[in-house]
C-alpha cells in the first residue's frame, strides 16, 4: 500500500511539516510513503470549467494534482485546526479532484491546542461526501503535550511527539485493514 501524507496547512510558519516527518518516520517502517506538501501545490479556487466529479481537467495544475493523488492507494491528512476549523488550502485541494479519492481509505492527524477534533469532525464530513473510507481511530495531538520549538528545519520534530506513536499504529493498523478490505 502506497500512502501519501498530506501537509494541510500553507501558512508560512507552521509545525505541520514536523509532524507529517514524525508520521512517515513511523509510517513507513510498514508501508510505502510520501510527504505532499499543499505548499508546494498552486491550486487556484474554482478555475476549472467542468465539475470535478465529471472528471475533466483543463487547467496544467488540476492535471498534475489529479496524477499526484491518483498515485496513492490510502492518504494520511494532517492537519491545524484554526478556529474549530480545518485550513482552507486543504478543503480546497480536496475539492479540486473527486474519482480519485473515492473509495480510498483515510485518517486523519489533526493539532492544536485541545487536539483539533472540531477541525477532524469538519473534515470527516467532507471526507465522507466524497466517498472515502475513514478509520474509526484518528489521531488529535494536544500542542499542550508536545514541545515544538522554533527549528529552521521540516524534519526536525520533538522527541515528544513519540508519546502518540501507539495511536497512531493502532490507527494505521485500521487504515490498512480498510485498504484491504476495498
Amino acid at each position: 500500500m502506497k500512502i501519501q501524507i498530506l501537509i494541510g496547512s500553507v501558512r508560512q510558519t507552521r509545525i505541520g511539516p514536523q509532524i507529517a516527518r514524525w508520521v512517515k518516520d513511523i509510517t513507513e517502517k510498514k508501508f510505502l510513503t510520501e510527504i505532499v506538501d499543499l505548499k508546494d501545490w498552486h491550486l487556484p479556487m474554482d478555475d476549472e470549467p467542468y465539475l470535478p466529479a465529471e472528471g475533466i481537467y483543463t487547467q496544467e495544475h488540476t492535471i498534475a494534482w489529479s496524477n499526484k493523488i491518483s498515485e496513492a492507494d490510502a492518504y494520511i491528512f494532517v492537519f491545524p485546526q484554526y478556529n474549530w476549523g480545518y485550513p482552507a488550502a486543504l478543503k480546497n485541494a480536496i475539492d479540486h479532484l473527486y474519482k480519485e479519492w473515492d473509495n480510498k481509505p483515510a485518517l486523519m492527524v489533526s493539532y492544536a491546542n485541545r487536539g483539533g477534533g472540531k477541525a477532524a469532525e469538519q473534515l470527516q464530513q467532507v471526507l465522507q461526501g466524497i466517498h472515502m473510507r475513514i478509520t474509526e481511530t484518528n489521531l488529535e495531538i494536544k500542542l499542550s503535550d508536545v514541545n515544538f520549538s522554533p527549528s529552521d528545519s521540516d524534519t526536525d520534530y520533538p522527541e515528544s511527539l513519540h508519546r502518540y506513536e501507539d495511536e497512531l499504529v493502532s490507527a494505521l493498523n485500521q487504515l490498512n485493514l480498510l485498504y484491504r478490505s476495498r
